[in-house]
C-alpha cells in the first residue's frame, strides 16, 4: 500500500500517462487484500488455538437446570416422579402411560435434585 501512495506524486507531476493511476490504484488493491488476508489468517489460527473443552464466558450452566443431567434448562416437569427435565432427558423419561407432565416453572433453582435421587 505504501508502494502504491508513492505513485501519487508522479500522477500529480505528468497528468498526461493516465497509466499511472491503474498502475497506484491496482497496488493499493492488492496490499489491502494482503493486509485483510494476513489479518483472517491471524483470526483463524486464533481460533484453532483455543481448548475445545473450555467453556466461553456467553456459555454458563444454569442453576437449577435439569434434575436428571443438571445442565440444560428445564422445560417439563413430570407430576409423577416430581423431575424438571430438559428437552433431552425428556426424550430418555417419556411414558405417556405412567407420567402427566405440564411446563417447568423452575428458573434458577428447586429442590428437585433431591428428589431425583430418589426416584
Amino acid at each position: 500500500m505504501f508502494v502504491a501512495l508513492s505513485f501519487v506524486p508522479a500522477m500529480l507531476r505528468d497528468r498526461t500517462d493516465v497509466s499511472l493511476m491503474g498502475v497506484g490504484a491496482s497496488l493499493f488493491s492488492f496490499g489491502a487484500l494482503v493486509m485483510a488476508t494476513g489479518i483472517y489468517l491471524k483470526a483463524r489460527f486464533l481460533e484453532s488455538t483455543t481448548v475445545a473443552g473450555e467453556p466461553t464466558a456467553g456459555v454458563r450452566r444454569t442453576r437449577g437446570g435439569c434434575d436428571l443431567c443438571k445442565g440444560d434448562a428445564p422445560a417439563i416437569q413430570c407430576k409423577v416422579h416430581q423431575l424438571h427435565l430438559c428437552p433431552t432427558c425428556l426424550a430418555e423419561h417419556y411414558d405417556f402411560r405412567s407420567c402427566a407432565y405440564v411446563p417447568s416453572t423452575r428458573t434458577r433453582s428447586g429442590k428437585g435434585a433431591a428428589r431425583a435421587h430418589s426416584a
